[in-house]
């Protein structure tokens, strides 16, 4: 009896863990915070990058705005340890933004933060978080993507870019996407809550992991009642 008692509790105790290891979120990565925002509003944007090596400093963030969905105003909240470069470029048509103010003839395509030195790097298992204000948002699309690049000291560029096709799953290395709704629509921009870097609010997987243990413990409770009934027969 004492055998298979044994043997039971460390199959559970594998299948335990096997289930741990399957709800715990993907890998990490650059993203956009809040997640969703108001057409034809200003928002303050927060691109969040964790550092996902073991032995590198992130040193550098490159964030690429859709030119395609030009912004009038692009401010950068200063970032101690960090110093930050604006590249802008000129549109092929000027776009009235009407009675009273100057046609918009330039963008914001890229804005890149640089670490000042070693210890303003993120380090291995940190994260930092990058703000800028911006607007008004395009009402014309219901998204808008930042393609990202993030640069480590050891030399090693990752790149952010990747768009996930209609009806497929999240690439290995997706792009940070804005999600934009309507005034008065059914969406309304809201509060971020604490998430996960899978997006699954982080309360949503602590509740799903303790479901599943509590199943596990469970069923070891359920088979050793009818071990031990089997055992007395």
């Amino acid at each position: 009896m004492s055998r298979w008692k044994s043997r039971l509790t460390a199959v559970l105790a594998g299948v335990a863990v096997l289930a741990m290891l399957g709800a715990v979120p993907a890998a990490a990565h650059v993203t956009v915070n809040p997640e969703t925002a108001l057409k034809g509003d200003y928002a303050k944007l927060t691109f969040r990058m964790p550092n996902e090596t073991d032995n590198a400093s992130t040193t550098k963030l490159e964030v690429a705005f859709p030119t395609e969905h030009p912004l009038s105003s692009v401010s950068v909240k200063p970032h101690p340890g960090w110093s930050y470069e604006i590249e802008t470029e000129k549109l092929d048509q000027p776009i009235d933004q009407g009675e009273g103010e100057e046609p918009l003839t330039e963008t914001v395509r890229t804005i890149t933060w640089t670490a000042e030195d070693k210890a303003s790097a993120i380090a291995p298992g940190e994260f930092d978080e990058f703000e800028v204000s911006a607007g008004p948002l395009p009402s014309n699309t219901d998204e808008m993507t930042f393609k990202a690049i993030q640069t480590y000291d050891n030399g090693e560029v990752v790149r952010w870019i990747e768009v996930a096709a209609p009806g497929a799953g999240e690439p290995e290395y997706p792009a940070p996407v804005l999600s934009l709704t309507s005034p008065g629509g059914e969406q309304q921009a809201a509060p971020v809550a604490a998430q996960t870097d899978t997006g699954q609010p982080a309360s949503a997987t602590a509740a799903l992991v303790l479901s599943i243990i509590a199943l596990v413990l469970g069923g070891a409770g359920l088979a050793t009642g009818l071990l031990a009934r089997r055992h007395r027969s």
